[in-house]
């Protein structure tokens, strides 16, 4: 499964999620380099509220919420649950055809031991990005760091939300249905029984930073509506 293919779910049918991985770099145009960083660049009330979204309120409401700007994210605001509630553009959340489209939005709220061990790494990323790094310097400087135990393991429980009607995946995943995602160190997937005929679990895996992802895809988006 590519690079990234994992965190960016669209299709309202496990048959379509499972073939992600190769039926999206066919759909998409892939960009060679990023566009201006203004074209990611949101109002920040609009990205505050589109970040909420991403969780029911119960949970967004009390969370950080973190907004991108020139120079990378900043808190905008200051919550007291330990989740942080944020919006990934394509660099950490699309499939890599989609890597530099600044059309991308992704709400993620990641809870507690997500922030502390799995948010690093797109923080570091983030920052790369917008330092000028190419997508296979970032992805090498990824690895190394985790390599080396500069970022973190990932810690036990480690999980976001990804409920948000709102969001954009790029032009090969629209949208997905509303789902949660579990991170793992480099995990056999097969204890979770994923991908298995008829079962509700995918798994992406990224070898090189030693990371196994799960996808557990829910009936219910944020607002607590259906997904039809």
């Amino acid at each position: 499964m590519p690079k990234n293919t994992a965190r960016a779910i669209a299709a309202n049918s496990l048959g379509l999620l499972m073939a992600l991985g190769t039926a999206c770099q066919a759909m998409a145009q892939t960009a060679t380099s990023m566009a201006p960083i203004d074209q990611y660049l949101m109002d920040r009330t609009a990205e505050i509220a589109l970040a909420r979204s991403a969780a029911p309120a119960s949970i967004s409401g009390d969370a950080d919420v973190q907004v991108l700007g020139r120079h990378g994210f900043e808190t905008a605001v200051k919550g007291k649950n330990g989740f942080v509630c944020l919006v990934e553009r394509s660099w950490t959340s699309a499939p890599d055809p989609d890597f530099w489209n600044p059309r991308v939005r992704t709400p993620m709220c990641y809870n507690a031991a997500a922030v502390r061990s799995f948010l690093p790494r797109n923080m570091k990323r983030t920052d790369l990005i917008l330092a000028g790094r190419t997508k296979a310097q970032t992805d090498e400087t990824i690895a190394a760091a985790v390599d080396k135990n500069e970022l973190p393991a990932m810690e036990p429980a480690a999980m976001c939300y990804m409920l948000s009607k709102q969001g954009y995946g790029g032009e090969s995943i629209a949208h997905w249905p509303p789902h949660l995602m579990f991170y793992y160190s480099q995990t056999d997937p097969a204890i979770w029984g994923a991908g298995l005929p008829d079962s509700p679990v995918l798994a992406g895996g990224h070898p090189r930073e030693h990371l196994t992802e799960f996808v557990v895809v829910v009936r219910r988006w944020s607002d607590g509506t259906e997904d039809r």
